[in-house]
Formats: structure tokens, C-alpha cells, sequence
């Protein structure tokens, strides 16, 4: 038995596995299938990581943040506490 399987991807993406598997004679199903299969039965490992895409005003406030940790600048971020009650001290002056 059977079933479908339906999923959105990338148009360059699906282009360039298509052409790839047709220079190596292989159905573009026959992969797919295959890289199921193999995930499945726990043939095939997954490392994956991404690039963050941030918005503009998050890219800019980490630029500042990176920036004030290259200049010795603390003003945006909380120094190190050994315990609740300094932590509160600190958070209560902000």
C-alpha cells in the first residue's frame, strides 16, 4: 500500500534536485522515496543548522549589543549574579 505525500519546497530548490537526479539517471521520486526510506530505518542522519534571518531593527539592536561587548561596554546586558537577592537589586535599579 501506498499513500501521497504533499509538501511545499523552495522552486530553485526542487529545480536543482531535479536536475541533479536526471544527470544521474534517476527518477526525482526514486530520491525522495529513497531519502524516506533510509530516514526511517535510521540510515540517514539529519545535521542540520540555519542561518537566523532577522528583521531589520533586531539586526540592529544585535549589532549594537556585539558592538558594546567589543568596546568593553556593559550597558546593555546584566553582569553576573551569585544569588536572587543581588539580581533583584540590580533588575529594581533599572
Amino acid at each position: 500500500m501506498t499513500t501521497q505525500v504533499v509538501f511545499n519546497i523552495d522552486k530553485k530548490v526542487k529545480d536543482k534536485a531535479m536536475k541533479r537526479a536526471k544527470s544521474d539517471g534517476v527518477p526525482f521520486a526514486a530520491i525522495l522515496k529513497l531519502t524516506a526510506r533510509a530516514y526511517a530505518e535510521g540510515r540517514l542522519h539529519m545535521d542540520i543548522t540555519s542561518t537566523e534571518q532577522f528583521n531589520a531593527k533586531t539586526a540592529k539592536e544585535i549589532r549594537a549589543g556585539l558592538r558594546d561587548i567589543k568596546e568593553g561596554k556593559v550597558k546593555n546586558f546584566s553582569p553576573v549574579f551569585t544569588n536572587i537577592k543581588d539580581m533583584r537589586r540590580w533588575m529594581e535599579k533599572k
